[in-house]
């Protein structure tokens, strides 16, 4: 019975970590790049380069720090289980990735930055009670990067970069589990988990063939986490030892992302540019967890495929002081619905941005930009007997988007 019952919970946490990819990879890194809806690996003209295309940084002379913040505000529904039509909705959460990044230009041909990112991220909340607390309750998980990169100008018209990519992670999963029908309450399940030490690496290229236009390429590798940390359960009293709980293990690999671009330079104060993103999901095929007291190791499919994203952006200088910009992308869904879980809705995405650039000082810019995200509406009606958990397929429509506001300040010496 109790092997039964910890493989059962070990399962379902599985299941519930399908929060752990597609739509919790973060692209606000820079509120100029969110402006022109991250079309901006060949642009790459402010210290956020760090992070989207290193081979930018020759276009600096000096010394440039800057400093950002983005609120993200998501919002997700559901309705069901088919064919009950019942709304239930996410907790509005907030989150505040924080980036910062520093430039310096040693001479024409060498150029050196530093970067502190958020490259995945946010979470969702359910009620404890909601149709689908045996899938999620709470999934939170935050990725954080440290990135020295350099770069070298063999000649004017060329750069290129390399980086290398020290990250942390944390994450939390808690969910309600109905072990066996025998059960007078329901189990909770809370997992928490962290790697102090994960690694990988990052390169760019930018090509000026003409004065009017850039050619930009970025490459961000894999980045594999082996997370370790702690189960705890809390239920009914007489089956409380067999719940799972003590000291747990589960790796994940985040994926490769690899982005090209052009800039044209229209008239002298209109530059257009436009990116293409393909992201390798494939890389999160399974999901293992180890609980180390037991030995017990499940293995849950994931089958995500390899997505894109493609990107647009406008920049219109109205002076020496005041640019404004607006951009648009569409985000590719990278799961299929059979796989599709409540701990993160996934649907294809259409992003529409805007901001604007003041340049209070000769050394001081701040920037203040504006997305909206909105996930095209998805019926689910071919979900896995795997996510049941209610004695049927969790079928029914899930609806989200997300308003994000960024801040920047650039300094420069």
């Amino acid at each position: 019975m109790k092997s039964k019952l910890l493989f059962l919970i070990i399962t379902l946490l599985l299941i519930s970590t399908n929060a752990l990819a597609g739509g919790f990879q973060l692209n606000e890194h820079g509120a100029k790049a969110l402006a022109l809806g991250g079309a901006f690996t060949a642009v790459a003209n402010d210290p956020s380069a760090v992070y989207w295309n290193g081979a930018g940084l020759s276009q600096f002379s000096g010394t440039h720090l800057m400093l950002g913040s983005s609120l993200i505000a998501p919002q997700s529904s559901f309705r069901g289980v088919y064919p009950d039509i019942t709304k239930y909705r996410a907790a509005n959460l907030v989150f505040f990735p924080t980036h910062f990044f520093a430039t310096h230009a040693f001479s024409e041909k060498f150029s050196a930055g530093f970067g502190f990112t958020t490259p995945f991220g946010l979470g969702t909340e359910w009620d404890s009670d909601w149709i689908g607390k045996y899938l999620a309750v709470k999934t939170q998980l935050m990725t954080f990067t440290l990135s020295p990169v350099v770069t070298y100008s063999p000649i004017k018209q060329i750069s290129l970069s390399a980086g290398f990519v020290y990250s942390f992670a944390n994450v939390i999963i808690e969910r309600k589990v109905q072990p066996s029908t025998i059960l007078a309450d329901d189990a909770y399940v809370s997992l928490e988990g962290n790697d102090n030490a994960a690694f990988g690496f990052n390169a760019g290229l930018m090509i000026k063939p003409t004065s009017f236009l850039t050619i930009g390429a970025s490459y961000h590798s894999q980045v594999k986490y082996g997370f370790t940390g702690t189960a705890t359960s809390t239920g009914p009293a007489q089956l409380q030892s067999q719940l799972p709980s003590g000291d747990i293990s589960a790796e994940l690999t985040t994926p490769q992302n690899i982005a090209v671009g052009i800039a044209i330079d229209i008239t002298k104060n209109l530059k257009v540019s436009a990116d293409y993103q393909m992201v390798g999901w494939s890389s999160y095929d399974k999901l293992e967890v180890k609980f180390e007291e037991t030995g017990t190791v499940s293995s849950s499919p994931r089958l995500y495929d390899d997505s894109y994203i493609i990107r647009f952006g406008a920049g219109y200088r109205l002076n020496d002081q005041v640019s404004l910009m607006g951009g648009a992308y569409f985000d590719k869904n990278p799961v299929s619905t059979k796989y599709l879980n409540p701990s993160l809705p996934e649907s294809d995405r259409l992003g529409l941005s805007c901001g604007i650039e003041g340049r209070l000082f000769d050394n001081f810019t701040i920037t203040g930009s504006y997305l909206f995200i909105r996930a095209k509406q998805l019926t689910v009606s071919d979900s896995e007997e795997i996510y049941s958990g209610l004695g049927s397929t969790f079928n029914g429509t899930y609806n989200s988007s997300a308003n994000i506001f960024s801040l920047g300040f650039v300094y420069s010496f």
